[in-house]
């Protein structure tokens, strides 16, 4: 089983969108693919027309492995699960902090599932704290969305040093270039800069554009109705990278 994580330590770089179309994608390249939304705001949960799950709170999400398999729901798509998030996964940080090995809880959690499924991946929350760090530990791959200005540059900064500060395997991280308009030079500029310092950048861009906005419009991976659209093939294109380097 592949533990996949799509994280950001900032917000509004397009992480949720990256979630649900690796998810789909895994699914549609034939894997059986659970989606674990780890974030309170449901987003992806939202994206699949899933509604969270009223027994799973507290501190079930991690204790309580009936509960768990129950709360996982099916979506419209071959091979692809959903566990969907509920507010109280706000209070995560809370209940891991009173737990024994907290850094390894998700880990226990997670292989409740292990002989179902293929690939797992987490849409996370866009923060650091005791949830991040087991997202950490678990996933074999952390894929980043940057979007290309300073503000991203810098926070993917933060996140190499935390990494290296608190001993996680620093090549784990694997960003990628989200929301991008090559026309724009400061996205030239900053690509050419983070590439220059990170190797293990992906290669695939994922260029900005209304069809992946239309996501909460249409409620589905932007992959499932404009999969022939450059930026939205995109997706599909980073799908195979990941699958590539996790094998």
């Amino acid at each position: 089983m592949k533990i996949i994580a799509c994280y950001s330590n900032k917000g509004g770089v397009g992480k949720t969108a990256t979630s649900v179309n690796l998810a789909y994608a895994s699914a549609h390249a034939g894997y059986r693919t659970l989606l674990c939304d780890l974030d309170p705001q449901g987003a992806s949960s939202f994206y699949f027309r899933v509604k969270p799950s009223a027994k799973l709170k507290d501190q079930s999400f991690f204790k309580d492995t009936e509960r768990f398999l129950k709360a996982i729901r099916a979506s419209d798509f071959d091979n692809l699960d959903l566990l969907p998030a509920n507010l109280t996964f706000r209070d995560f940080d809370i209940f891991l902090s009173r737990m024994k090995q907290s850094r390894s809880r998700l880990n226990k959690a997670l292989k409740a599932v292990n002989s179902d499924y293929d690939v797992i991946i987490l849409d996370c929350p866009p923060n650091i704290s005791l949830l991040s760090e087991n997202v950490f530990k678990v996933a074999e791959k952390i894929v980043v969305p940057v979007i290309p200005t300073t503000l991203s540059q810098r926070t993917l900064e933060q996140l190499y040093a935390f990494f290296k500060d608190n001993g996680y395997q620093r090549p784990k991280i694997s960003p990628f270039f989200s929301m991008v308009q090559k026309a724009k030079s400061l996205h030239k500029d900053t690509m050419t800069a983070i590439r220059k310092k990170h190797r293990k950048t992906l290669e695939t861009v994922v260029p900005f554009s209304t069809y992946i906005e239309r996501m909460g419009i249409h409620r589905a991976p932007a992959l499932s109705y404009a999969s022939n659209e450059k930026a939205v093939a995109a997706y599909a294109s980073l799908w195979r990278e990941i699958d590539a380097k996790v094998k």
